[in-house]
């Protein structure tokens, strides 16, 4: 056999915080063979929260004061309509089921991340909303990732990209609902750091859709979107740095001895990841995203969106079972002002671009059929416009916990039908409300698991993971 060639030294120094872990490629590839279709979920998360109103449930009729400026489009369903400046997903409105009945109780920022991304509407014991506690409800990424972890074949089982959610504007508070909470951080999900957040009102997808909130201009941002240097989850106990040397030597060798090395080794399901992740070229193609062909690069777009969502498309098709892509940083979605100009010119069209690509893409691989992408933030936004001259030069809507509009794609989803319906001013559910805890349910179906599925605590004791029950219409293969 013709030996692999050695890693670069880019990629060396990259993999220099990784433990020696893993099954080798041939193994990962031999079970990938014989298994039957893995099932996965792409949850695209737009954190500070998406105006319903000027998206997905448009009210025409409505006042002037709560329709906004955008007119609705139609879609290639016939009757189903959706915002002017969303002809990407107009156009494969075919493929998409809206929930636009999704509703829980928070209008703050902070718990209502934490309410949608672990899937409970109540709040923890001891929930502090600047500081994730080791007792925070686990997220349905971390779940979803546990439970899953024997299928994936030594690959991470759940991926956050490209950035953890941090609120800079506060001190750099990390936003709860993240992480392994009660679980355990060894149950993080891998977050995969290719676009760190430096703060500020600089918002959008880099660099030609940076743009600053309080002025509502177009900006320069320098920001770097890269290749991630992979970590281990913090709390992990290992012995990783008393064999780093030995990993160094070995990945400089070449790939082939670190994978004959790796299959003997009695190690755990985090070091089995690190070890896939270095030796499966398809994970390691994933992450260049930014060196893509021209032709993938300009359907995705050369921007953070479209490195993103292309990033998680190859993570899907590498065999990732759980990933998560925030679309922007935290709060890139939140337009107290300037929501009209904003979404118009720089959060929509990036956005329309990236995620039509993915579908295309997850659609002509043959991955949708198995792969349920749900689209969703923490909230939506208020009825009503409003001005904070103050603060903002144009107006914009508040947060509104109330309801919000989730789309979903994939696995079987009843495509082109609408679940659910708000108000005539798109405020509250009038029927088939769902809440949270029926999203992660959904979540955890898709992914085959049965509504008996629990997590042991240190102590033995089961925590049973459904709290809800699944969308009829979405993720229906399961």
């Amino acid at each position: 056999m013709t030996p692999r060639p050695p890693l670069s030294r880019r990629t060396l120094l990259q993999a220099g915080t990784l433990g020696l872990a893993g099954t080798g490629l041939a193994e990962v590839l031999a079970a990938r063979k014989t298994a039957p279709a893995p099932r996965s979920v792409l949850v695209v998360f737009l954190s500070g929260g998406l105006s319903q109103l000027d998206s997905f449930d448009m009210k025409p009729e409505a006042p002037a004061r709560v329709r906004g400026e955008f007119q609705p489009v139609a879609t290639r369903v016939p009757g189903l309509q959706i915002c002017e400046h969303l002809p990407g997903l107009a156009n494969r409105a075919h493929r998409l089921t809206l929930l636009r009945s999704l509703t829980h109780w928070s209008n703050e920022h902070n718990e209502a991340h934490t309410i949608m991304l672990t899937g409970r509407s109540e709040l923890p014991p001891g929930y502090r909303a600047n500081r994730p506690q080791p007792s925070d409800w686990p997220a349905v990424t971390a779940v979803a990732g546990r439970m899953v972890a024997d299928r994936n074949n030594g690959l991470p089982s759940s991926v956050v990209l490209p950035q953890r959610l941090i609120n800079m504007n506060q001190g750099g508070v990390v936003t709860p609902g993240q992480f392994g909470g009660q679980m355990g951080p060894q149950f993080d999900p891998w977050f995969i750091e290719a676009s760190p957040y430096r703060g500020g009102d600089v918002k959008g997808s880099y660099p030609q859709f940076a743009y600053c909130r309080r002025t509502e201009s177009l900006v320069k941002d320098r920001s770097r979107f890269q290749a991630p240097v992979l970590r281990l989850p913090e709390g992990l106990t290992d012995r990783r740095l008393s064999r780093r040397a030995e990993l160094l030597s070995v990945i400089e060798n070449q790939r082939k001895s670190l994978e004959r090395h790796a299959t003997t080794a009695r190690l755990g399901r985090h070091r089995e990841a690190a070890i896939s992740l270095l030796t499966d070229p398809r994970v390691q193609n994933a992450f260049d995203v930014v060196n893509a062909p021209d032709r993938e690069a300009d359907r995705y777009g050369r921007h953070l969106f479209g490195w993103t969502l292309l990033m998680a498309s190859r993570l899907i098709g590498a065999g990732v079972p759980v990933v998560q892509a925030n679309l922007g940083n935290y709060n890139t979605w939140d337009l107290h002002g300037g929501i009209f100009r904003m979404s118009r010119d720089w959060l929509y069209p990036p956005a329309d671009q990236a995620i039509s690509a993915l579908l295309d893409d997850l659609n002509e691989s043959g991955l949708l059929e198995t792969t349920l992408v749900a689209i969703v933030g923490e909230f939506g936004r208020t009825p009503k416009i409003f001005k904070v001259p103050n603060a903002y030069v144009t107006p914009g809507r508040d947060h509104w916990g109330a309801v919000q509009t989730a789309v979903f794609a994939g696995a079987g989803t009843a495509a082109g039908h609408v679940i659910g319906a708000s108000d005539k001013l798109a405020a509250y559910p009038v029927s088939s409300p769902r809440r949270p805890e029926d999203l992660a349910a959904t979540i955890y179906r898709t992914l085959g698991l049965p509504p008996t599925t629990a997590w042991p605590d240190a102590d033995g004791r089961p925590h049973f993971i459904y709290h809800g029950r699944p969308i009829t219409g979405i993720g229906t293969n399961a």
